[in-house]
């Protein structure tokens, strides 16, 4: 487990070292083809977006002004200053990351728009540094399908929302078993795809967490869209908008994964939804 964290941590923050962001034309596009609008991605700073989300959670969250919504895997803030926005001045919006270039970044993006209700706090999310029954709504967005012990996440999700809380997370699911090479396969892992486990058993793990009201929805989204990020490679230069040191690794590895199998097949983008 030790070492998939560690895997996951590098990779990520080579993405958060990157310079990626809605400014290049196919980070923009995978956080279109996954439900964000024009307008919420221009609402928030442009750094906060990396084209790493499968969904936007926010579409089925129906947040409420003075609400706390927690974010677990928050990365450059994107689901968070967008859930700042919604829940007001007298909510908040707190994110969770154990990468700490994600968290530098998504805490420089806060002081530069000025966000003060928004609050970023490492931890990893089978372990949520956050007391029991504090938060009435939790976000995620691509994020469950890394971790290594996924009942473990769904326990401490129930543990820290209030009774009532509810559950809007966006996240990768497998419709059929992988093929060996792409389940044992390190960029598929970081890619959110070997990783993922059955949506039958992402439901039955949130109903023995607790939950009811569980449904988890393959959206249909076409997840080839994350190819369009490649595209950004043709702009970098030196000093630029991205290090090919840097984004490759993640980005490209995906695309090569993406080329060689009909992932579409195997993996859907799900919609999940539960109560406590």
């Amino acid at each position: 487990m030790q070492e998939t964290t560690n895997i996951i941590q590098e990779k990520y923050g080579e993405t958060a070292r990157s310079g990626l962001s809605s400014n290049h034309s196919g980070i923009k596009a995978v956080a279109e083809a996954f439900g964000y609008t024009a307008e919420e991605l221009a609402s928030i700073p442009a750094e906060a977006n990396m084209g790493l989300s499968c969904g936007n959670p926010l579409a089925t969250a129906h947040i409420q002004e003075g609400e706390t919504v927690v974010d677990l895997g928050s990365g450059g803030g994107l689901d968070v200053f967008l859930a700042a926005k919604q829940v007001g001045p007298t909510g908040r919006a707190i994110g969770i990351d154990m990468t700490p270039d994600m968290l530098e970044l998504a805490r420089k993006n806060a002081r530069k728009d000025g966000y003060e209700n928004v609050q970023f706090l490492e931890g990893k999310i089978d372990a949520i540094p956050l007391p029991d029954e504090s938060a009435d709504l939790v976000i995620s967005n691509c994020v469950i399908n890394l971790a290594p012990d996924k009942n473990k996440v769904f326990q401490e999700i129930f543990r820290i929302l209030k009774p009532g809380g509810r559950v809007a997370v966006s996240d990768i699911a497998l419709k059929q078993v992988l093929p060996q090479e792409l389940a044992e396969s390190a960029a598929a892992l970081v890619g959110c795809i070997a990783g993922a486990i059955l949506i039958q058993d992402y439901e039955s793990g949130l109903r023995a967490a607790g939950f009811s009201d569980v449904a988890v929805i393959d959206s249909g989204a076409d997840l080839t869209a994350y190819a369009a990020v490649e595209d950004t490679q043709a702009c970098c230069s030196p000093g630029s908008c991205c290090s090919p040191a840097s984004a490759k690794p993640m980005h490209v590895d995906l695309g090569e994964i993406l080329r060689k199998y009909d992932v579409n097949a195997y993996a859907a983008s799900v919609k999940v939804l539960a109560k406590k």
